[in-house]
């Protein structure tokens, strides 16, 4: 457990959380990071990281109150941009390798607007402690995807999607998402070098959890924009499929910690462009 000292001055801060196992943290911040800066919004409910490239891609960490066995805040919400890179060095400073029955705990304080995030970090007694800049937050993207406006939504474990994104044609620029009520269901295509791809899924494959599409919608993604999300499909155990009726693409990863806890990442991406469904 985290060195109590210091306990008594804690009251000067806006935001107090506490972890048992620093590695839970860094491996869901590991997964969003394909940008150097993150802004941090933390409520009551929890905290929420968000990373942002090119205002087409948009990934969230929700790292829920229950995940930490200590969250005090005195404030509806807090919000200020940092370096993620820094923020994971700072994680993983004792090592990130996962070493049987050893962890780092963890002690996160932030005292309001223009303070620094304060990291203490102990394992086996070594304790040490951090001071990352914060700065002003960026206004994020709202992708308003509300789930009025979701047309298709597709549950699925996520072992099938590894392999699929694991075999992408890196010739491709685009990956072409094919979600219908009718024949073929759920289609991933790419369109390379070497000619076009296409990996299709029946909707009473054993890999399906949910299936609920309401209309045939074929839309194409820039395969660079993607990219970073397959280190949170890597982590996860099932994953969220939704489309509205923009285009707009949500990816959900439901992410099991060590502990059994249970995490989210979010990917929001804009189409590329839109195919006519009768576009062969």
């Amino acid at each position: 457990m985290l060195s109590t000292q210091r306990a008594g001055d804690d009251s000067q801060y806006l935001l107090v959380a506490k972890l048992d196992n620093a590695r839970s943290v860094s491996n869901i911040l590991k997964a969003i990071h394909f940008k150097d800066t993150a802004i941090i919004f933390a409520s009551p409910m929890g905290i929420k990281v968000t990373v942002e490239d090119a205002k087409c891609v948009q990934a969230n960490a929700f790292i829920q109150e229950a995940i930490f066995h200590e969250y005090n805040i005195k404030a509806d919400q807090l919000a200020f941009k940092i370096n993620l890179t820094v923020l994971l060095e700072c994680l993983t400073i004792f090592g990130s390798s996962a070493v049987p029955g050893v962890c780092t705990s963890l002690k996160m304080c932030y005292a309001g607007y223009g303070c620094p995030l304060i990291l203490m970090l102990e394992e086996e007694g070594v304790l040490t402690d951090c001071s990352l800049k914060t700065l002003e937050p960026d206004e994020v993207l709202d992708f308003d995807f509300c789930s009025t406006n979701v047309v298709n939504k597709i549950i699925m474990k996520s072992e099938c999607l590894k392999e699929v994104f694991s075999e992408l044609d890196t010739t491709s620029d685009v990956l072409q998402i094919l979600m219908s009520p009718d024949e073929p269901y759920l289609q991933f295509s790419t369109f390379g070098n070497a000619g076009s791809s296409h990996s299709s899924f029946p909707k009473d494959s054993e890999m399906m959890e949910s299936f609920q599409c309401s209309k045939t919608q074929t839309n194409r993604y820039k395969i660079s924009l993607l990219k970073p999300s397959v280190k949170a499909l890597a982590l996860s155990a099932r994953i969220s499929i939704r489309t509205d009726d923009r285009g707009f693409l949500s990816m959900q990863y439901m992410i099991k910690l060590e502990d059994g806890q249970i995490c989210f990442v979010e990917y929001f991406c804009s189409p590329d462009e839109e195919v006519n469904d009768g576009e062969d």
